[in-house]
């Protein structure tokens, strides 16, 4: 079975932001982007209960549901479904609000000497997410547990993460993007906005007339904000929603 196949039974509306969801969780975590990976988490959760639900009461949604008002009490009420498997019952139910409410209630101002819990709360959120992941996929394709996890970590599989960062310089590693496709992911990459040399060191480019000349097109399309004078880049919600499109045609395209 090929990966592109995976819960196929579930349908599309459902089946492929949860797949995006989950290749996000690793991407983020390879990249060390410890929040990123718990957002996508909670996200990650919220569709998977739609699952749940759509399997226990044989009627799935035709789009994207609202999040349950009380995500926990939702979560506790499909226990009360006897015509499903026992993970779908217990397990799973009891498990989706411990990823949502990592996303949700972690990232808190801590107070003395409490250490920040995003790598833990990030490796948690990893290991819940891939479990997860397994279990819907033996569950749906009668599947021993081992030939599940393989499929589920088939999902997920990246030879390389998108960024690599050093003390000194952030990467994009897939050299064959265009220096505007660089441009967003580094841009959208940074906390506020990019120094213009730095953008220049993290793409080895010293033609800095030739820099500007892009960062120019890409200020007209109103996908980065360049700043000439103080030579600084913002990324905007424009270039923000283009470079997830990047990131989702690197990862998988056929999903």
């Amino acid at each position: 079975m090929i990966s592109k196949l995976a819960l196929n039974d579930v349908p599309d509306v459902l089946r492929k932001p949860l797949l995006v969801e989950y290749k996000r969780i690793i991407g983020n975590y390879l990249e060390r982007n410890w929040l990123a990976s718990e957002l996508s988490g909670g996200r990650f959760a919220e569709l998977v209960f739609a699952i749940l639900e759509g399997y226990a009461t044989k009627s799935y949604p035709t789009k994207i549901p609202p999040k349950p008002r009380d995500f926990v009490a939702a979560c506790k009420k499909l226990e009360s479904y006897t015509n499903v498997p026992r993970s779908f019952q217990i397990l799973l139910p009891r498990l989706l609000p411990v990823l949502y409410e990592v996303r949700n209630n972690r990232d808190v101002g801590h107070v003395g000497g409490d250490v920040n819990s995003n790598f833990m709360d990030a490796s948690a959120v990893v290991a819940m997410a891939k479990w997860t992941l397994a279990e819907l996929v033996r569950v749906f394709h009668k599947l021993e547990i081992k030939e599940a996890q393989q499929l589920a970590d088939s999902l997920a599989e990246r030879t390389l993460p998108v960024l690599w960062k050093s003390d000194k310089t952030v990467r994009v590693l897939n050299n064959k993007l265009t220096f505007s496709e660089q441009i967003l992911l580094l841009s959208s990459d940074a906390k506020g906005a990019l120094p213009l040399q730095n953008l220049m060191s993290s793409l080895d480019c010293t033609n800095k007339s030739y820099m500007k000349k892009i960062l120019k097109t890409l200020h007209d399309s109103r996908l980065v904000e360049f700043d000439p004078l103080a030579s600084m880049v913002t990324i905007t919600p424009k270039g923000s929603q283009e470079s997830e499109k990047i990131i989702g045609n690197m990862t998988d395209p056929t999903i």
